[in-house]
């Protein structure tokens, strides 16, 4: 397989959360190979930059000349060109070399508040750069300093855009965060406006941003990518790192470029243990507690805010004899009932991230009591009409009015049903395994009631 090369011209961040820092962490998560050529030096932290010591024009120029004669690059993209200078040399030796795919970033400002670009040099940016921009990221503030038009709303966004694309940039990224409401970002190709939407997450950690959407463009183009892909999944990759956002520091801390990889582990790994946990439950012959309309167990991501971010199993788990069976391996979203009882559960304990549904008896709630399991329950009666009648509440507002009265959530919430509402018992766990074996505990005590012939 090729390897992508991205190389990131910009400053160097001390305290790890923007610049070539968070340059080479997002090339690095998002498969490709990271190279740097440092502009400057800064001494910052999350409270703002305390001091700033460009890198010497000669010394530019060699770093560029020792990556592109003997790595060479599949893309480029710039951040912080401190000065005219800087810019002039950058400039000189992309055309130099001939990059092609170069993301342009035109950092004029930190998080901080600080300037670092001097207001000289942007000049130098307007004639020098943005002509070799293949994609041009510019966030409200800058975008409104380089066309010279206020923004403050899509239409304006759209203006400035087109404005930008006129000096030279190829594609323009208006970055919409500054602006209220959903992070709404606008693509623009000289032909086509093409609004990205994400939601928006209240957090102050969101050093480095800017930094890392381009540099996760600048991977996509580099593997290949279109823009309008590159930019979508630079988008998906930056939402997904402010969600997670460091709280390091007494500022503005860092996002987290790491969570979208650890979110691709994490889905393994529920995935995974979803398997393990069904498989021990068809081996121990607990067809007596798998109600008629089925059962089904769920594990969600650490993280989980949606149905989708909940894994169960396609098709349910069914009872064959005196076993409970399954046909069809755990996946996302599978099980919108499951997922609500578990997402409810977890507002009120993040760790309660798994849950299955057994047969309602009095036996079964006789043997939990037994086995010395927390329990609790809801009464439908007491449902409001409009979560009544709305396909699929019931479950969400049964949980929660259990946990709202409680400080733990318990191992057990079952209902009496209703007219039309079959009953139902629920277990609820940590982890899939724990809540298995707290079903087959139940389903052994339901055939051995006296104790006997429960090892094994």
């Amino acid at each position: 397989m090729k390897t992508s090369r991205v190389l990131t011209i910009a400053g160097s961040d001390s305290g790890g959360g923007a610049g070539i820092q968070a340059d080479l962490k997002t090339i690095t998560v998002l498969g490709g190979f990271g190279m740097s050529v440092l502009t400057a030096l800064t001494a910052q932290n999350t409270l703002g930059v305390h001091g700033i010591h460009e890198v010497p024009l000669p010394f530019i120029e060699a770093q560029f000349d020792a990556v592109a004669s003997d790595i060479g690059m599949d893309a480029a993209k710039t951040g912080m060109l401190s000065s005219a200078g800087i810019i002039r040399a950058v400039a000189g030796k992309i055309r130099q070399y001939g990059i092609e795919k170069l993301v342009v970033d035109p950092v004029m400002v930190a998080k901080g508040g600080a300037r670092l670009l001097r207001e000289e040099a942007k000049d130098a940016l307007v004639r020098d750069l943005l002509p070799l921009a293949f994609v041009l990221t510019p966030n409200i503030p800058e975008a409104e300093a380089l066309c010279g038009k206020k923004i403050s709303s899509p239409q304006d966004m759209k203006d400035a855009a087109e404005i930008l694309h006129g000096m030279g940039a190829r594609h323009v990224v208006i970055k919409g965060g500054h602006l209220e409401g959903e992070a709404v970002d606008l693509l623009f190709d000289g032909r086509e406006h093409r609004f990205l939407t994400a939601e928006r997450i209240e957090t102050k950690d969101t050093h480095g941003t800017g930094c890392t959407f381009s540099a996760a463009i600048a991977t996509g183009l580099a593997q290949g990518m279109t823009v309008p892909d590159a930019v979508e999944r630079a988008k998906d990759f930056i939402t997904t790192a402010i969600r997670h956002g460091l709280r390091i520091g007494g500022g503005h801390g860092p996002t987290d470029h790491f969570a979208p990889l650890r979110r691709e582990l994490e889905t393994y790994r529920t995935l995974d243990a979803l398997k393990k946990a069904v498989s021990i439950l068809g081996a121990n012959h607990c067809g007596n507690i798998i109600p008629e309309v089925q059962s089904n167990l769920g594990f969600a991501l650490p993280d989980a805010r949606e149905v989708t971010d909940v894994a169960a199993f396609p098709g349910r788990i069914l009872r064959v004899g005196d076993e409970a069976r399954n046909f069809c391996d755990p996946d996302f979203g599978a099980s919108s009932h499951v997922a609500k009882i578990i997402l409810t559960a977890m507002r009120f304990d993040e760790n309660a991230r798994s849950a299955m549904n057994i047969r309602f008896s009095e036996d079964v709630l006789k043997a939990a009591r037994e086995l010395g399991y927390d329990m609790d329950s809801f009464d439908r009666a007491g449902e409001p009409d409009d979560v009544k009648f709305r396909e699929g509440s019931t479950l969400e507002w049964g949980t929660r009015s259990v946990l709202s009265r409680r400080k733990t959530v318990p191992d057990v919430i079952y209902d009496r049903g209703e007219v039309g509402k079959e009953p139902m018992v629920r277990i609820l766990g940590h982890r899939p395994e724990d809540v298995v074996a707290m079903a087959i505990r139940i389903s052994r005590k339901l055939r051995f009631p006296d104790g006997k012939g429960e090892a094994g």
